[in-house]
């Protein structure tokens, strides 16, 4: 920015080359003053930008010594500066030297300072009033200082000069290394958030993770997945949470049972975003998924990786079945358990009060992935009322075997499909081996074998899920679809059951 000075009559700027000092208007309120006074402009007042030049004080620069005379400027006459003009501190003529001098005096004298300008512990470069000549004598020899003197001050102020930028440069060293510093912090605090986040990163090569926050084995599982659902995901408006975010949010309930609120802390989001989102993607896998990873294989398929413990006692084993209950929080109200019992199982027997839990049927195959999953049936419904009204008799063909380790009543329904139900060795078949004196079949173990088969295939999805020990919470127990007739809480069994047939950990029977 170029300066002007703002005295009156005086050209002097700011300009490449010049070694005039323009100084600013001092913060002091009373030294102000002086100054405004001393410039002498009637209704003027200086700015930011105001600038007075360095012509304008006796040795060519201020002072903040009040008790010297170029603390305030005092330095007025009209003469026009040009740029081969000398600068103060070159040769001068004594005689306008001393009128300088004599105009200081009189200006201390006037201003009250004179008195205190001599008495103070600078006397040997002020000399008293009394002594006005060897006030001239003192500056006049100072002001025709030799060209020795003028080289040793320029050599000083380059020295100076030197100094400060020696020191600039260090520091600006300084500054890079702290820059650096904060470089490193930033992203090691950067590693650390996204380590703690729940983003698609943070689970990217931690099968760890991913094992306990969805249930799934591993990073390649979790990406086939979403890679399965995200075409489907298109239409679900969620500004805040990926796609990613809601199938892991989702997840997350299911495996770890996660209440609402605790979900909408961690994804920061709200209660009601929360359940939306769990809602709309159990509706996705459940038809996504499920008619995928839970389907009934061919015959051709069950007897070709039939496992050994079978192949002798039940070569045409189809499934092994199983029932199973969860509590609910809250019993449902006779009308709508009423309704959804009359509309999924009309034979499920006498009706009463006091329901709280819902029950399932489930098929395994002998290879260990789950076949069939019921619809969940609340109260105490007939384990045959419960087969006849969910569509597993549909499912076999004339010459299957239903094997069970214990007797769940539903043999005369499997008959009239031309089926037969058998019960993991059978007591009957062991007495009518000792009537016939022959040995009979070792039906200890293999009832033992085939109860923790079907346990452990159920342990393991429940391990995986743990939303389905219960107890189910009513808005998914009783928000039904009038075109499935399906609760949420039904789909989020199925979408468990087809979750863990993606696992690689099946459980074949041994």
């Amino acid at each position: 920015m170029v300066h002007t000075c703002v005295v009156a009559g005086c050209k002097n700027r700011r300009t490449s080359g010049t070694t005039l000092s323009f100084y600013r208007f001092p913060r002091d309120p009373e030294r102000k003053q002086r100054w405004i006074a001393a410039v002498n402009r009637a209704g003027w007042a200086p700015n930011d930008g105001s600038r007075l030049c360095s012509t304008h004080f006796i040795s060519g620069k201020q002072v903040k010594n009040p008790r010297l005379p170029d603390y305030v400027p005092s330095v007025f006459t009209p003469v026009p500066f040009f740029p081969d003009m000398k600068e103060p501190g070159a040769l001068e003529v004594p005689d306008k030297q001393e009128a300088r001098v004599e105009a200081a005096n009189a200006l201390l004298f006037l201003q009250g300072q004179g008195s205190s300008a001599v008495d103070g512990p600078s006397q040997e470069e002020h000399p008293e009033e009394g002594e006005p000549e060897a006030v001239a004598e003192k500056s006049g020899s100072s002001s025709f200082s030799t060209d020795e003197d003028d080289e040793h001050d320029e050599a000083s102020e380059r020295d100076r000069k030197k100094g400060k930028f020696a020191q600039m440069s260090e520091i600006s060293v300084n500054f890079d290394d702290i820059l650096k510093a904060l470089k490193k912090e930033n992203r090691a605090l950067r590693e650390s958030v996204e380590k703690m986040s729940l983003s698609e990163n943070a689970f990217r090569n931690d099968a760890e993770k991913v094992k306990f926050y969805t249930g799934l084995p591993n990073y390649f599982v979790l990406e086939t997945v979403m890679w399965l659902l995200a075409p489907h995901m298109d239409g679900m408006k969620n500004i805040k949470l990926s796609k990613f975010q809601q199938l892991l949010l989702t997840l997350m309930r299911l495996r770890l049972d996660l209440r609402n609120q605790d979900l909408a802390y961690r994804f920061g989001v709200k209660v009601g975003t929360v359940a939306r989102t769990v809602h709309r993607m159990v509706n996705i896998m459940s038809s996504t998924l499920v008619p995928t990873a839970v389907f009934w294989p061919s015959r051709a398929e069950l007897r070709k990786n039939l496992p050994a413990a079978l192949q002798t006692s039940h070569p045409d084993c189809a499934v092994i079945v199983e029932c199973f209950t969860v509590p609910l929080e809250e019993p449902l109200s006779m009308g709508a358990e009423h309704q959804q019992q009359q509309t999924m199982c009309p034979c499920s027997g006498e009706m009463g009060p006091g329901y709280s839990s819902l029950k399932y049927l489930i098929g395994v195959a002998p290879q260990g992935v789950v076949t069939f999953v019921s619809r969940g049936v609340p109260g105490s419904v007939s384990d045959k009322g419960l087969a006849e009204g969910c569509g597993f008799l549909c499912k076999l063909l004339p010459g299957d075997v239903v094997l069970s380790c214990r007797d769940l009543d539903i043999e005369d329904s499997v008959a009239a499909r031309g089926a037969s139900f058998k019960i993991a060795g059978a007591c009957r078949g062991e007495a009518r081996a000792r009537s016939e004196g022959l040995p009979g079949p070792d039906t200890a173990s293999e009832t033992v074998i085939v109860q923790r088969h079907v346990e452990r295939v159920l342990s393991m999805v429940k391990q995986r899920f743990t939303m389905l020990t219960g107890p189910v919470e009513s808005p998914f127990s009783t928000a039904c679809e009038r075109t499935s007739n399906l609760s949420t809480f039904d789909k989020i069994v199925q979408v468990a059951c087809a979750l863990n047939n993606l696992c690689i950990s099946a459980a074949p029977l041994e």
